[in-house]
């Protein structure tokens, strides 16, 4: 790099921090530190100003539409918090949010153009269907590539021809709090691991939230998590009447499933309210009790569905936590060599990659 542009990008960088803290009172907020309470004001603040743009925005296209539905895209679509809420306003009959919400989602949108305008093609919806079918869109790998990824590393692996055995297996780990990296089919297209490209653990853990946080992502231990639940069995959980399978929308665990708020909780520290016990799930509920969902249906992903039935059969909860399979600062894993690296490179416990399972205990 060129030094004068190093010492440029440098005393910028001195400038905009200077201007940060003249503005708000104090410096910007490394990753690292636990954060403040004054962090946790700005960040309130910002998300209520975000949710009032949105609520004026979408206000404004019903005055001038008058739809009943309302379809989002772009990168503030993906503020599920937001999109929670206007759900709840009930300004539209439902709302459809693009699962690539953001610069990937262009793709398609430019697809769709030149399919219309273009092509002289109509445009037109199917009625009550999601044409995104899950939206795994993305590169898929076969047997002998996943077992020549084995050779290369040397790794030592089981094989399951029978999938229900597999899942069988695997949701008796994540019932003995292991922690397990799921990769299967075709990768999620946009920012969400759907469960093709995902890290599973047990909701109902109470570790399980900073596990996850400092063991695996590597990242501040207070991170939320999502939960993963089957579609049929949503409302038994969480205050949602309608399916949200790309994790775009948020919703309330149920109150008969919260745990009450001791007399002095809001005298506690902030790092104890964070880590509070708030219902029977810890580690998905946030801290206001609410929860960034994904319903995980049969018809779009019958392999993931399948393993959430089967801890389901173990525990009583068709429930399960799902993050993304990546490490801070990474993209999500694509390849069986990548998904094997990160396995190796975090505490996961297992791996499974199509019908093959690794084993962290066993691994060179």
């Amino acid at each position: 790099m060129n030094m004068d542009y190093f010492d440029y990008a440098i005393g910028l960088k001195m400038i905009n921090e200077k201007k940060w803290e003249d503005l708000f009172g104090f410096p910007r907020k490394e990753p690292e530190p636990e954060p403040q309470q004054h962090h946790c004001d700005l960040a309130l603040a910002i998300q209520q100003i975000t949710e009032d743009i949105v609520l004026k925005m979408a206000g404004t296209a019903k005055q001038l539409t008058g739809a009943r539905f309302l379809c989002m895209a772009g990168g503030v679509a993906l503020n599920c918090v937001a999109n929670g809420k206007l759900l709840r306003e009930h300004l539209f009959d439902d709302i459809w949010i693009q699962p690539a919400s953001g610069d990937a989602g262009g793709a398609l949108g430019a697809a769709y153009a030149i399919h219309h305008l273009h092509f002289g093609k109509p445009r037109k919806a199917e009625k009550h269907t999601d044409a995104m079918l899950g939206s795994y869109l993305g590169p898929e790998y076969h047997d002998a590539e996943i077992v020549d990824m084995a050779k290369k590393y040397k790794a030592k692996y089981s094989t399951y021809d029978n999938f229900n055995v597999l899942c069988e297996t695997i949701a008796g780990f994540l019932a003995d709090n292991k922690i397990v990296g799921w990769f299967q089919g075709r990768m999620e297209w946009g920012p969400r691991a759907l469960g093709n490209r995902s890290i599973l653990g047990d909701p109902r853990a109470t570790g399980m939230q900073k596990r996850l946080n400092l063991k695996i992502k590597y990242r501040e231990s207070f991170r939320p998590f999502a939960p993963s639940v089957l579609a049929e069995d949503a409302r038994k959980y969480f205050e949602i009447d309608r399916p949200s399978p790309y994790m775009m929308l948020t919703a309330h665990v149920l109150k008969k499933r919260r745990k009450p708020l001791p007399e002095n909780y809001h005298q506690f520290p902030l790092k104890d309210k964070l880590y509070y016990v708030r219902s029977d799930m810890p580690a998905i509920t946030h801290i206001d009790y609410s929860v960034r969902l994904q319903t995980v249906h049969k018809e779009t992903n019958p392999q993931y569905w399948n393993l959430i039935k089967k801890f389901k059969d173990i525990t009583g909860y068709g429930v399960i936590v799902n993050t993304s399979f990546n490490v801070r600062g990474e993209p999500i894993v694509c390849t069986p060599e990548q998904a094997y690296i990160c396995f190796m490179r975090t505490e996961m416990d297992y791996l499974v990659i199509g019908k093959y399972l690794f084993e962290k205990s066993k691994q060179n």
